[in-house]
């Protein structure tokens, strides 16, 4: 029996919530923590406000939904989505600053800020970038207040020098996959700024995430199969009808025998 619950697929759903501005609103907050396990919530550098970080919170806490702080590059204008050369320390002290922020909120909530995941631009560069890798860890570390082992799970690409360098500092790395996002040969997310680097079609998107969490595999943009060993499944809150997919796809997680469940 134990052998039989071991082969069981288990994926964590993540969405990025608070994704708004004072009178500005992007995401359907509400709706999408009906269906998520985790809330990546937007720290006020690339979106969110004092107010909506509090309500986030709020909502997560009474649907027993754990919040991560959703760090970003200072970014307001460009939502977070443009590439920036911070040096390392102001960038380390940027994410302890985000998550001690959200932190607040969460405890306000009665619960806590449980991981960190970058937003964005950070996201991808992270990948490669070392330098700005180890930086996310030390404002991680910084935000833990404690020693060498202290800190966060962190959110990131699979096979990324963010997760590496985590794993090297003590803290747990938790791969992530992205069903509405087109994949490179490489494993890379294909850049926004490409034709079809995000997926529309409601279908394709359902049918990749099941196939993601299921076989733990996925079709790069040139047709190759690509390996993404996930332990957490992202859905874009920022997608057109974006609450309706993500009950979509948890539907049809459910219906192929994959275990929706927060990683520990």
């Amino acid at each position: 029996m134990d052998s039989m619950i071991a082969s069981v697929p288990v994926i964590d759903l993540n969405a990025d919530l608070g994704e708004g501005f004072g009178r500005w609103t992007l995401t359907d907050d509400e709706a999408l923590l009906s269906v998520v396990t985790s809330a990546n919530v937007a720290c006020g550098f690339h979106a969110g406000d004092p107010s909506i970080m509090r309500r986030v919170c709020e909502l997560a806490a009474e649907r027993g939904v754990r919040i991560g702080a959703q760090v970003s590059y200072r970014d307001l204008a460009g939502f977070g989505r443009r590439s920036m050369d911070v040096p390392p320390g102001e960038l380390a002290d940027e994410v302890a600053y985000q998550i001690g922020a959200l932190e607040v909120f969460a405890r306000a909530a009665g619960s806590r800020v449980s991981y960190v995941k970058p937003h964005g631009a950070l996201y991808n560069r992270t990948v490669h970038d070392a330098g700005q890798a180890a930086a996310v860890v030390a404002g991680v570390r910084m935000a833990a207040g404690s020693g060498a082992t202290g800190g966060l799970p962190l959110l990131g690409l699979p096979g990324s020098l963010l997760l590496a360098a985590a794993g090297e500092a003590g803290l747990a790395p938790v791969p992530e996959a992205f069903a509405d996002r087109a994949y490179t040969p490489a494993g890379t997310l294909v850049p926004r700024g490409e034709p079809d680097a995000v997926l529309h079609d409601p279908e394709a998107v359902v049918a990749r995430a099941v196939r993601m969490a299921a076989e733990g595999a996925v079709t790069a943009a040139d047709g190759s199969p690509v390996r993404v060993a996930a332990r957490s499944l992202c859905l874009h809150g920022d997608t057109p009808g974006a609450a309706g997919l993500a009950r979509r796809v948890r539907e049809a997680l459910g219906a192929a025998g994959v275990r929706v469940e927060a990683f520990a």
